[in-house]
């Protein structure tokens, strides 16, 4: 059981018919493509040819805010807003997907190709989770 699944248990109310598993793993998927995210923005400025990857960058750095943000959203359950929250995942899928699609361009550089697989990860739990809403 990982930290996010405990801290979701702990929740003292009811979390209003949100499948837990899938909220569970979309908040993971968030934080974990955040960071590949931003890891990747900075590998790609090590590499001798940044300025081809300035479009690369600029998109690793907004999808790690959307993905960041959207996580902690989703950590917060008091006052749930369910039109608040299935726009920032909307948001975030379509975040995860233009980094995916930008990053995949670049597949030959190991940071780009593993961080395209986790903008993929990323938004198949988002859309997991707004499929489970209704």
């Amino acid at each position: 059981m990982t930290l996010v699944d405990q801290m979701l248990e702990t929740y003292p109310a009811d979390l209003g018919g949100i499948d837990r598993r899938k909220l569970a793993d979309c908040i993971r998927e968030c934080y974990a493509c955040a960071q590949a995210c931003t890891a990747c923005a900075d590998a790609c400025l090590s590499e001798d040819d940044v300025a081809s990857l300035t479009k690369c960058i600029r998109s690793n750095l907004d999808c790690a805010d959307i993905c960041f943000a959207t996580g902690q959203m989703l950590s917060r359950h008091t006052g749930y807003d369910a039109n608040l929250t299935r726009v920032m995942l909307e948001a975030c899928m379509m975040a995860c997907k233009s980094c995916g699609d930008i990053c995949a361009e670049h597949s030959h550089m190991a940071h780009c190709r593993e961080c395209a697989e986790q903008c993929r990860r990323c938004e198949e739990a988002c859309r997991a989770l707004i499929d489970s809403l209704g």
